[in-house]
């Protein structure tokens, strides 16, 4: 079945289409949230959360781009997240950082390489999640979507419902930001490109 055979069959109450679909778009959904939200467990909270409201919601897609709406509800998803912890702290990032019992681990597809590498590869990804986390919500988001998800500035636009140039001008901004606050961080950056002895 094709993706819009899947989503009809999932709205005629197919599980088994359902669950293909929440299989083709798991990995692009936690990413989403993981980047938003900085951390796996939220993450996964957030990715399950998603899925569920699609599953309730499903019946009233109408149409267009399945990837993009949801995205949003993932979105969506997030932004609750984020003021749950408003209301309530949670464990900081660098506290995290520190802690035996909960090591920082973000998402690899390389395990088996060099350690060093590897080691390298962590730092380096925990840089640019704090970088990230520097960044507001809405251009964080929209840094994520282009420069992570690959999505266009038209399918942002219809993720976050802003307009084109909302769109161009967060991304901007936040490029700018983030390139400002990776520089910051330069020794890891620099030690990345530096050629081996």
């Amino acid at each position: 079945m094709d993706e819009q055979e899947q989503i009809e069959a999932a709205q005629r109450g197919s599980l088994g289409a359902y669950n293909d679909l929440v299989r083709a778009y798991e990995q692009r959904v936690f990413n989403l949230c993981y980047r938003m939200l900085g951390d796996r467990e939220s993450a996964a909270d957030a990715t399950q959360e998603a899925f569920f409201s699609a599953y309730q919601a499903l019946d009233r897609f109408r149409g267009g781009s399945f990837k993009a709406w949801l995205l949003r509800i993932a979105t969506n998803a997030c932004y609750d997240q984020l003021r749950r912890r408003q209301r309530r702290p949670v464990q900081s990032l660098d506290q995290m950082l520190t802690d035996e019992q909960h090591p920082f681990d973000p998402p690899s597809t390389d395990r088996t390489g060099d350690p060093e590498d590897r080691l390298l590869q962590l730092e380096l990804s925990r840089e640019i999640q704090q970088a990230l986390n520097t960044l507001p919500e809405d251009q964080r988001l929209v840094i994520v979507l282009a420069d992570i998800q690959g999505l266009s500035y038209e399918e942002i636009s219809e993720v976050t419902r802003t307009s084109l140039g909302t769109v161009k001008s967060r991304i901007s901004r936040g490029r700018v930001k983030l390139r400002d606050s990776l520089l910051g961080r330069g020794e890891l950056l620099r030690s990345k490109a530096r050629p081996s002895p």
